[in-house]
């Protein structure tokens, strides 16, 4: 138990003030009216947590701790919910706040405050929640109508997509070639196993031998066949054993300059960099967390998730002109808005593997992102956290264990390239056809390890 005072929730409150005794308002002499404080508004309350989260942080190392008989966190600001900021009555206030630990995780934390205007302290602290799932809840009595905080047993994310801790699963890459006139090649992806994903291909089926490829500027890995007439409407399939655990912040190679610098579909400054000042205006300038906070709020809140128009081509001037796209248009937007505010970030590509069901097929590829504060990697998952909002914390700092990453970054360069240059993210097949490109119907299944 904290050794401060119990909270109650903001809605809860605010309740029991509605609900509460009032005593009768004297009317005051004119001139005593005159002599009266302003009130609180929630400007305030903003600056006073703020303020007291600023002085903590400072007087203790560089870290806001919080400390019980369960926990010992050492945590950084990352926002302030200003949709939660309260003024609960005269010289008592409420504020809810995201702070992450030094591993990553991100804690909701609720605060209650008291005093002026000018002056507030902090009198009670509560962690809510854990990377978005609560500890409690809040339950009323009908008789009395009182109010009790009920602890939240064995909450899951899985109905909204995500599964936590590992997962196992076989996977099939399919595609099946149209009808080939002359000369052709074909370039896809091709998974490999790193920290958080172990990969085994068990068998790959082609008409030719697959030829493998390293790519030159992020190191992917990527399956290469030179086809011809006879290979008309051929199959070539992938069977992966995949073994995947859940992706928090993570430590990693410095960023490079690459991390940092714009790109024809991944531009920086100019329209950009007004959105950026408009966004991080009265933010903590030395703070990368807050400030890739605020960029991927501003995108969830900006963009809405339509496959309409060039959608799909991963440009952030198409995503800041439409406010729409997929998952490639929310990330590309995030990215540029990301290394305009001189926070590296990169881009990744693969498939999200449904959580709902233990076989079938994958609806297409799904990407996301990541950027560099803390001395770690943070991945996110904006367009994610833009379906299902109640996921928006998890996906600031993780990525689930139900997924499979194909390849990583943006432009990449291959030997032999395709006649088209450099590839601008990978996850469908590239077919060339005596120079020119054509499309290629592709397929992913799966089949879950049961038991995991």
């Amino acid at each position: 138990m904290f050794k401060t005072l119990k909270l109650i929730s903001p809605i809860i409150l605010t309740l029991f003030l509605l609900l509460g005794c009032e005593t009768k308002k004297e009317t005051k002499p004119e001139n005593e009216v005159l002599k009266e404080k302003p009130k609180a508004t929630i400007v305030d309350v903003e600056k006073g947590i703020h303020d007291y989260i600023t002085h903590k942080t400072e007087s203790e190392g560089g870290y806001f701790t919080i400390e019980d008989d369960t926990l010992n966190l050492k945590l950084r600001l990352v926002r302030v919910h200003t949709e939660y900021l309260s003024v609960l009555k005269k010289g008592k206030y409420f504020a809810c706040v995201d702070l992450a630990d030094t591993s990553g995780d991100v804690f909701d934390v609720d605060f209650f405050l008291e005093g002026t205007p000018e002056k507030m302290e902090v009198t009670s602290t509560t962690v809510h929640k854990l990377n978005g799932k609560p500890y409690y809840t809040w339950k009323q009595d009908k008789k009395d109508k009182s109010w009790s905080k009920v602890p939240t047993k064995g909450a899951s994310n899985e109905l909204l997509g995500v599964i936590e801790g590992k997962d196992q699963f076989e996977f099939k890459y399919s595609a099946l070639l149209p009808k080939i006139e002359g000369s052709a090649k074909l370039w896809i992806p091709i998974a490999q196993t790193d920290r958080f994903q172990s990969v085994n291909i068990i068998k790959v089926t082609a008409p030719v031998e697959m030829k493998t490829l390293k790519e030159l500027k992020f190191g992917n890995t990527i399956g290469y066949f030179e086809l011809n007439t006879e290979n008309s409407n051929d199959k070539i399939e992938v069977l992966y054993d995949i073994e995947r655990i859940e992706k928090g912040p993570y430590l990693d190679k410095e960023p490079k300059q690459t991390n940092l610098l714009g790109s024809p579909l991944l531009p920086t400054g100019g329209r950009f960099q007004e959105i950026v000042t408009e966004v991080l205006s009265g933010k903590e300038s030395d703070n990368n967390l807050v400030k890739a906070r605020a960029l991927y709020d501003y995108v969830i809140e900006t963009v809405k998730y339509a496959k309409q128009g060039k959608y799909g081509t991963g440009d952030a001037n198409f995503a800041c002109d439409s406010k729409s796209g997929n998952c490639t248009e929310f990330h590309s937007l995030f990215i540029s808005l990301a290394k305009t505010a001189k926070i590296p970030a990169r881009f990744a590509i693969g498939a999200a593997i449904p959580s709902s069901r233990n076989e079938g097929g994958v609806d297409g590829y799904h990407c996301w992102a990541e950027f560099y504060a803390e001395g770690k990697w943070w991945p996110i998952d904006i367009s994610e956290a833009n379906k299902y909002t109640a996921l928006a914390t998890y996906y600031f700092g993780h990525h689930p264990a139900n997924r499979i990453e194909l390849s990583r970054g943006r432009d990449l360069e291959v030997n032999p390239s395709p006649l088209s240059g450099k590839i601008p993210f990978f996850a469908y097949p590239i077919l060339e056809v005596n120079g020119t490109e054509y499309p290629v119907k592709t397929k992913f299944t799966y089949l879950r390890k049961l038991g995991v």
